[in-house]
């Protein structure tokens, strides 16, 4: 039976946010975020269930009702600055992005690999889902707020634009917080 296991990692929550209902992607920044299972309320991707996208278009119809695993988009912040430096700007502001939370101290964040689990003390738990893959959606964002640095984006993002999650045990998360890393303790699959 596969079980998590502490790999004595942890993140600091650097920076949170929520991307309201009616935004296309921008997050606003906020000092803490009480999350439900549902999310947050009033939050772009909150909600148990959600329609298909462009990622699953292989296994639904475009629009199909689905589990909502990606209600949260957790990034690094040494990987931002990563990208920040290769679409030459000082520092990417993590609202351009559509981020929820941002940690630092957790290497090769992206590649934690799927139903890891990151937790706060008070025990509030999210459950990593998969790779959230580079899009020109941010680029756009990007472009609008700093002209010429947008269409870089995608590129630089490869194998840096964090992971998609959602929460398994609800609680209140605050600038600040430490995040524990689980991961699953099991082989890699070899087809």
């Amino acid at each position: 039976m596969p079980v998590l296991v502490g790999g004595g990692c942890q993140g600091e929550v650097v920076w949170l946010g929520r991307v309201p209902a009616e935004a296309a992607l921008r997050s606003e920044p906020l000092d803490q975020l009480e999350m439900g299972f549902h999310r947050i309320d009033g939050e772009r991707h909150m909600g148990e269930n959600r329609a298909s996208c462009s990622r699953v278009r292989n296994l639904y119809p475009v629009g199909t009702e689905i589990r909502n695993v990606r209600q949260l988009s957790i990034l690094s912040q040494e990987e931002l600055d990563t990208i920040s430096s290769r679409i030459g700007l000082e520092q990417l502001d993590p609202s351009l992005l559509g981020a929820t939370v941002v940690l630092r101290g957790i290497p090769d964040f992206t590649h934690v690999p799927p139903s890891s689990r990151l937790q706060a003390a008070s025990g509030l738990t999210l459950t990593v889902d998969m790779e959230n893959r580079p899009c020109v959606l941010p680029g756009r964002e990007i472009e609008a707020d700093t002209p010429g640095h947008g269409a870089a984006f995608k590129a630089a993002a490869k194998d840096r634009r964090g992971v998609t999650a959602w929460v398994e045990r609800p609680g209140t998360l605050r600038l600040g917080d430490m995040l524990t890393l689980f991961v699953p303790d099991q082989r890699a699959w070899q087809p």
